[in-house]
């Protein structure tokens, strides 16, 4: 039989970080009773595979589903294939387009590669809810709405608004509440995490539960993570998210970029450390050298802590010693693929060029980073379109804090 920590400490390391407990007495009952009886709470997380690649702002739940799995208690790791297909109306002010089978099995299988980071493979439960939700039929859909009223829905926030502005609210978007509390009856899920943006569904999921004669799940909910911005989540559509899939020395750069202040709350969200622990760093060391610090932390749980250290060097190269570190990653492209038509001798369109060596989400992106006077070539500040060479030619290129060094021939 497994041996649990005393129950006050295991409520010290779940509560850190975290925004709310719904309820923290229900908590601290499940945890007694786990610890009595030897058995692990199961401790669910849904995750829609709406995107490729996750970010550092996503690594926030998996962390806190970490510190359940490091004090002895069963994670579920929920991929909601079926769910993604609805969409999540969450933050919605329209209806959200549904993704594809196959594009959300493509993206299943990328956040698979990358969750075992943070967690256990292990000591991880993956479960895929079209396993039960794909096999209901139309009376169990039925009698599952038959469970939540109308009203209910519309005290969403949500669509509380879109109703109110009579915008459209599909029918098929109240079913995802409801599909996501129908997960943690099938899962007997004793708790469930999720964005503070969640909370409406995490708590259907609790009445849901009782319906099903179960004991209602315990609501924790966390933080959603500031970007590098320090002002607007963490998106990469915002470009201010840290890609956990980044290069040591690009996450490394990024992660030094962030404010002293916001610096702290990721010490909170995206570490192991108990709180008395950063509170000692934060009165004990020099800004600059906590920040070194969570970075190095950070870099080495996404890759390693040789990259960690080499990604360390490399800054400090960059930055601080204003040299060209020795493993920046080198790109060839081809000269027709960004040729500037026109004119004597060669030339390329910088704007393509940067596009092409993933400096720039795309080339609209491109062109306002030079705009904003952030793309050096070789050193010097570019803010034209166009930029004359001679072929075959190697150019240092540096957006911001990040570097490529391009080869470009016929």
């Amino acid at each position: 039989m497994p041996e649990f920590k005393p129950v006050n400490e295991q409520l010290e390391y779940i509560k850190k970080g975290a925004s709310e407990i719904i309820r923290e007495s229900d908590l601290r009952h499940k945890l007694e009773k786990s610890r009595g009886s030897g058995k692990p709470l199961r401790i669910k997380a849904g995750f829609d595979p709406t995107a490729p690649d996750l970010h550092l702002g996503h690594t926030v739940l998996l962390r806190k589903l970490k510190h359940f799995q490091d004090l002895g208690h069963c994670v579920i790791f929920l991929i909601g294939d079926f769910t993604g297909m609805i969409g999540d109306p969450t933050g919605r002010s329209a209806t959200r387009p549904p993704l594809s089978p196959e594009a959300i099995m493509r993206n299943a299988k990328t956040y698979m590669a990358q969750v075992y980071r943070i967690l256990d493979s292990s000591k991880t439960e993956v479960r895929f809810n079209s396993e039960w939700l794909s096999k209901m039929k139309s009376e169990d859909w039925v009698r599952l709405a038959a469970k939540y009223t109308v009203s209910q829905m519309l005290e969403r926030d949500d669509f509380h608004k879109r109703f109110q502005e009579e915008k459209p609210i599909a029918v098929h978007e109240f079913l995802y509440p409801l599909a996501q509390a129908y997960d943690s009856v099938v899962l007997n899920a004793d708790a469930e995490l999720g964005g503070t943006d969640q909370k409406f569904n995490l708590l259907v999921g609790r009445e849901i539960q009782r319906h099903f004669g179960q004991e209602s799940q315990v609501v924790l909910t966390m933080p959603i993570l500031e970007g590098l911005d320090g002002v607007q989540k963490m998106s990469k559509s915002l470009n201010n998210a840290i890609g956990i899939e980044e290069k040591p020395l690009d996450m490394y750069g990024k992660l030094m970029s962030i404010s002293d202040q916001m610096m702290w709350r990721y010490w909170e969200l995206l570490t192991d450390l108990q709180l008395s622990e950063i509170e000692k760093i934060r009165k004990e060391s020099h800004p600059m050298d906590a920040k070194k610090d969570l970075a190095r932390r950070i870099v080495t749980d996404f890759h390693s802590a040789d990259a960690a250290r080499q990604g360390a060097e490399d800054w400090a190269k960059q930055f601080q010693k204003d040299e060209t570190p020795e493993n920046v990653e080198k790109v060839r492209v081809a000269y027709p693929d960004i040729a500037a038509g026109g004119g004597d001798g060669h030339a390329v369109k910088l704007d393509k060029l940067l596009a092409r060596c993933g400096l720039a989400e795309s080339v609209s992106d491109a062109a306002r980073k030079i705009k904003q006077k952030a793309v050096r070539v070789d050193g010097e500040v570019r803010t034209d379109l166009i930029l004359p060479l001679e072929l075959p030619a190697e150019l240092l290129l540096r957006v911001g804090r990040n570097l490529r060094r391009v080869a470009i021939a016929l």
